[in-house]
């Protein structure tokens, strides 16, 4: 246990991220957050949210077609302090140890918590407040003591990394907050949805995912420059104005992730899967970094010619098809 957390975050004993891949297909979208709580009394359990694209969300939702995120075969070092991959890693961590504090304590699978607190407001004609809402406060008081403890007592280290960790995680937390929306099921004779019960909920977090990720391409290198009595981080090129509370801050300049580099933790992108229609992250004149590709064939093995019998199951057919891929150079 660490030294100084309260009692009510220490079910958070292990939180583990990871960046991975999943391969077969054409939906080779990453990535997920692991978030592990170890739970009193309990065998771990394990609360995972898909960050990544996939089925209904797309490559743009993700950020696992970036030169930068580690492939499953890849061993995990850390990215170079201080940067802005790390400056994303720490805003998506915080949010998601929170997301799944929040649902956990929806589902029951957290003890010590519950359903989120009834809205004071009225929920508009024709609804009513039901339902078991998430419990965003609960997780963002208990995700912020765990993610931020070790910055706030951990006596050495940069203070700049500290601040830089402490106001990403909260840059994460601030997303989180602002996925918290209005859901409702309808109720009445025949499906008329003459009364609709509703309740607070979080978006899924890889829709969080998709606004940190636009925060990650317009994030700000900063300094740790003394300004009054204290130290601060402040925008290095605009002095002029404050860093704002909604956005990515980072110290130095990201490496050649294009290029293998055990030294800063890349491994490059010699031989990693790149879509070739593709115009964004994924495409191979980005992730290749104008080397080239290499195309070769696969053979994909998938149901096919479903057939549903009374009462009640499917039978398919197994076919089997050639797909060309590319791989960068």
């Amino acid at each position: 246990m660490r030294e100084g957390v309260p009692v009510a975050v220490r079910v958070c004993v292990q939180v583990s991220w990871c960046v991975c891949g999943r391969t077969g297909g054409t939906d080779s979208w990453p990535s997920r957050a692991v978030v592990r709580l170890h739970l009193p009394g309990c065998s771990p359990s394990c609360l995972t949210s898909w960050v990544g694209g996939g089925p209904g969300g797309g490559p743009q939702a993700g950020v696992g077609s970036y030169p930068w995120v580690a492939q499953p075969a890849d061993p995990a070092p850390p990215h170079p302090t201080g940067t802005r991959e790390s400056a994303f890693v720490y805003a998506l961590s915080a949010a998601a140890i929170s997301h799944a504090i929040a649902r956990a304590c929806t589902t029951g699978d957290l003890p010590g918590c519950s359903c989120g607190p009834v809205p004071g407001e009225p929920p508009g004609p024709g609804n009513r407040w039901g339902g078991c809402a998430d419990n965003l406060s609960y997780g963002l008081l208990m995700g912020a003591k765990f993610s931020d403890a070790p910055m706030k007592v951990k006596k050495t280290g940069s203070q700049a990394n500290k601040l830089m960790r402490l106001h990403n995680s909260e840059v994460g937390r601030q997303a989180l907050r602002a996925s918290l929306e209005m859901k409702c099921k309808c109720h009445g004779v025949s499906g008329s949805c003459s009364i609709r019960t509703c309740w607070k909920g979080l978006q899924e977090l890889r829709d969080v995912a998709a606004d940190l990720k636009t925060r990650y391409l317009s994030a700000t290198k900063v300094v740790h420059r003394p300004m009054g009595t204290r130290k601060h981080l402040v925008p290095k090129d605009l002095d002029i104005r404050p860093v704002k509370d909604s956005e990515l801050v980072y110290l130095q300049s990201s490496p050649d992730f294009c290029m293998k580099n055990e030294k800063v933790g890349s491994h490059g992108t010699q031989d990693r899967q790149c879509n070739k229609t593709s115009h964004g992250s994924d495409s191979c004149d980005l992730m290749c970094c104008g080397r080239g590709y290499n195309p070769y064939t696969d053979r994909v093995v998938e149901r096919c010619h479903c057939k549903y019998h009374w009462c009640c199951y499917v039978t398919c057919r197994r076919c089997e098809r050639t797909v060309e891929r590319y791989v960068c150079k």
